[in-house]
């Protein structure tokens, strides 16, 4: 495990221990990002089409992988990155904050911060990878859950990792996909049918194979 430099933490109130810093500067543009739309919804600044400019340019719209003309030449492109740091209103986006704060210190503790934005913005590619294949509908997507399910299929595989050890394998891999299924199913409902549950199954995956191969490159180091 790579030692964490305590200068290279930061801290929010009412948590039990530090935040990486990188989590901190990913979460604050999202934030930025979701809070110039909902002012510029209310008639504050800008013009309450920002939002819908935002989602038409930045937002990963499965068409433009199979020939709709996009708006400029990169966004087939770099609609992989910018639908990450775009959100559906404040819930959303107070619930994937929530969801980085924990997640990003689970994975910084177990690999260090610079591997853990190799997961995160792996996962979010490989979020909209599989969203772009097996998407039905011509529907946008945003969020950043993407990416937060692959540091939870990351954190999935280290506890598998460590559970094989125990030759408990085939239990805790039952429960890493089970949960990510239940979970789902759990959000399906919550959402009525609005989920991207291609997004989430992707980045999982991703996450649980970068964490994979990150764990592999690691063994028989000494700890640092």
């Amino acid at each position: 495990m790579t030692a964490r430099n305590k200068d290279d933490t930061g801290t929010l109130p009412g948590l039990s221990g530090p935040v990486p810093s990188v989590a901190l500067w990913i979460g604050g543009g999202c934030i930025l990002v979701e809070l110039v739309l909902l002012v510029a919804d209310l008639g504050l600044v800008g013009s309450p089409l920002w939002r819908s400019l935002a989602y038409q340019n930045g937002a990963f719209w499965p068409g433009l992988l199979w020939g709709w003309q996009p708006n400029y030449a990169a966004q087939p492109i770099l609609m992989f990155v910018t639908y990450a740091f775009l959100h559906s209103g404040i819930w959303h986006l107070l619930g994937n904050m929530l969801a980085l704060v924990v997640l990003a210190r689970i994975a910084a503790d177990h690999v260090g911060q610079g591997a853990f934005v190799l997961i995160y913005g792996v996962s979010a590619l490989g979020g909209g990878a599989v969203f772009g294949v097996l998407a039905l509908g011509p529907q946008p997507m945003v969020g950043a859950s993407g990416a937060l399910f692959g540091l939870a299929g990351a954190w999935q595989y280290w506890d598998y990792a460590d559970a094989a050890r125990g030759h408990r394998r085939g239990w805790h891999l039952a429960r890493a996909f089970g949960s990510l299924v239940v979970l789902n199913l759990v959000l399906w409902v919550a959402f009525a049918g609005a989920l991207a549950w291609q997004t989430h199954l992707g980045g999982f995956l991703t996450g649980w194979m970068m964490a994979g191969l990150l764990h592999r490159r690691r063994a028989g180091r000494p700890d640092q």
